[in-house]
């Protein structure tokens, strides 16, 4: 049995553990202003969120209508523990099945070396996106 799972449905359905995850690492942790960290995109999104064997949510990601990746999260007491890569996996598939074939994703910088383990590949120069230094990532599939 593994040490979590991956649940994958609409944000009337995981509005909350989204929300829980993401208040933590982002608002929280990363002090992002809830101004920024809340958009109206949440609803046409397919998120993604990871689960312990007790049902606390512990990682969260959502897939836009573009094939845009975001709001990537794990929680820290579960970093480096398989989580993220569990997400992004659900997420890269989860596009595949919606034909994309292009997908991109603002990566924080501190994260490049995570993504581009995945075949991401950094373009243009860093930006600031709600105080955090990122950099556009693209993957061709």
């Amino acid at each position: 049995m593994s040490a979590f799972e991956i649940t994958r449905g609409q944000w009337l359905d995981l509005k909350r553990p989204c929300q829980a995850v993401r208040e933590l690492v982002f608002v929280v942790e990363q002090d992002v202003d809830p101004s920024e960290e809340w958009d109206d995109m949440d609803q046409a999104c397919v998120h993604f969120v990871a689960h312990d064997r007790t049902g606390n949510a512990i990682g969260t990601a959502r897939l836009l209508p573009d094939g845009h990746i975001g709001r990537m999260a794990v929680i820290k007491a579960w970093r480096g523990r398989g989580v993220g890569d569990a997400l992004l996996k659900a997420a890269v598939a989860s596009a595949l099945e919606a034909g994309h074939r292009e997908l991109a994703l603002n990566a924080q910088t501190h994260a490049l070396g995570f993504y581009a383990r995945f075949g991401f590949a950094a373009t243009g120069e860093p930006f600031d996106e709600a105080g955090i230094a990122h950099r556009r990532m693209t993957l061709s599939i």
